[in-house]
């Protein structure tokens, strides 16, 4: 699960795994990364434990940045509006305007503030 400071977060990130994952992302030494690619379902109890590690980061005044977003990640970010809170880059999958065909999805890079 950890390479280095990269913590890799695979599978389900929700309230049946907190306790658990609440005691990797709080393991020392921590992580100045947190790979996102492998998650599979995010729910609430998840959110608020990235919130946590980010709040407890910035606390500390070390970096901690999450990294390779998985669409259910970017989908629970664009729904709640939080992308801005962690401050990363997101790669989005861009959509084809309603009404039209959609072919092929690409990825878009954007900020987190969605520019």
């Amino acid at each position: 699960m950890t390479t280095g400071q990269t913590l890799r977060i695979e599978g389900e990130f929700n309230i049946y795994r907190a306790m658990e994952l609440k005691a990797v992302l709080f393991a020392e030494p921590p992580a100045t990364e947190i790979d996102l690619s492998g998650v599979t379902e995010l729910d609430s109890s998840g959110l608020q434990l990235l919130m946590l590690a980010k709040k407890t980061a910035l606390a500390q005044n070390r970096p901690l940045s999450l990294v390779a977003h998985s669409q259910v990640v970017i989908d629970v970010f664009e729904l709640l509006d939080v992308a801005g809170y962690f401050g990363d880059p997101l790669v989005m999958r861009s959509r084809a305007p309603i009404g039209t065909e959609s072919g092929p999805d690409t990825a878009t890079p954007r900020n987190s503030d969605g520019s």
